[in-house]
């Protein structure tokens, strides 16, 4: 670990020599790059540095207490040097995990797809809930949330939606959420009080550059057609809908959220690209299993990941054996503490699988 450490610290330095040099400064794009790779650096340098520190103090201390004291000034040192261990310990622990793996997906922007699963308009009342506390936490960290495409149930549930979050750290935070979410309560529609359980599937997908997929625009088949449901007086009057059919996959995306077709396609051809990008990851990670394979679950959209139960109050997160009661505030968009416990479980994970390599 130490020597690797070290090799970080030498590229920081390394880095940062080249950032000042006017000859780099004057490619903008080779400087940001420089830049970037030395902020992403800077983290690890910064508690390798403080790390060092903590480790000189101890020696400090304990060439301290090789000598004659008197016994309130040993007393003194010996319980500094006891903190001094424990600070030791957890910077350690810090470091670890600041050298695992990074996801090279984390900072990116996401599109979030909820669809309504087992249980009829039931499960398209319980995916506008679903929608709404993704809404209400991304909001809660300043995020933005656009809608893709949306498609409304009469009683105000969502058989399907598709909405992007912008924000640094997005799929970092979100990624967790991909899985079958199972709901139990009691319809409003139901007479006799019976608990029903539905389901809605959601799919978080970061957003890809042009770059990382590449499209033949020979594959695709664009159908435009008129928007429908609620819209105001441009619903209806003119083809801005738009249908993208990728041949070779099967996919489809429709998007029919903005006025303009221009703005509808540009849309629609993010959220196909990011499906593809899934679909190649998936296929590339295909042949790695049991180290992919973590307490967080694989992922699958299969996956039974979640159960919120509105009688007892409580969500479980099954993937870790986590339960709150604390649905209501959940449903709210406070979701950080299953999401940090999902980011703990899948760090032990990763921890314990280089410990065996």
């Amino acid at each position: 670990m130490f020597s690797r450490l070290d090799f970080i610290e030498g590229k920081y330095e390394e880095l940062s020599t080249k950032i000042s040099d006017p000859s780099v400064m004057a490619d903008q794009k080779e400087w940001q790059k420089l830049c970037k790779e030395q902020s992403d650096l800077e983290i690890i340098v910064t508690k390798y540095n403080e790390y060092k520190r903590v480790i000189t103090d101890i020696q400090n201390d304990k060439e301290m207490l090789q000598d004659k004291l008197d016994k309130e000034f040993k007393d003194m040192v010996e319980e500094e040097l006891k903190e001094l261990l424990e600070e030791q310990t957890k910077v350690e622990s810090e470091l670890k995990i600041l050298l695992l793996p990074k996801d090279p997906n984390d900072q990116k922007n996401v599109f979030v797809e909820i669809r309504g699963g087992a249980g009829g308009e039931e499960a398209a009342l319980f995916s506008s809930n679903l929608c709404r506390m993704y809404t209400r936490y991304a909001e809660k960290r300043g995020w933005k949330v656009e809608i893709m495409s949306v498609n409304e149930t009469d009683l105000g549930g969502l058989k399907e939606v598709v909405f992007m979050i912008r924000g640094a750290g997005a799929y970092s935070r979100l990624k967790y959420e991909s899985g079958v979410h199972r709901v139990q309560r009691v319809p409003d529609t139901e007479s006799s009080g019976r608990i029903h359980t539905s389901t809605a599937t959601v799919a978080v997908l970061p957003e890809v550059d042009d770059v990382e997929v590449e499209i033949n625009q020979n594959d695709l088949r664009i159908d435009v057609y008129r928007s429908s449901g609620n819209g105001g007086q441009c619903v209806n009057t003119t083809d801005s809908a738009v249908r993208i059919t990728h041949l070779p996959s099967g996919l489809v995306v429709t998007c029919q959220d903005e006025k303009s077709q221009l703005k509808n396609k540009e849309k629609a051809m993010k959220v196909l690209r990011s499906r593809l990008y899934e679909i190649a990851e998936a296929q590339r990670n295909a042949g790695i299993a049991e180290d992919r394979k973590s307490q967080v679950g694989t992922g699958d959209r299969s996956e039974r990941v979640r159960t919120y139960n509105y009688p007892q109050g409580r969500v479980s997160e099954h993937r870790i054996g986590l339960t709150l009661y604390k649905l209501d505030s959940f449903l709210e968009g406070d979701i950080d503490e299953i999401i940090d416990a999902m980011i703990t479980a899948e760090q032990a994970e990763k921890m314990m699988n280089l410990g065996s390599n």
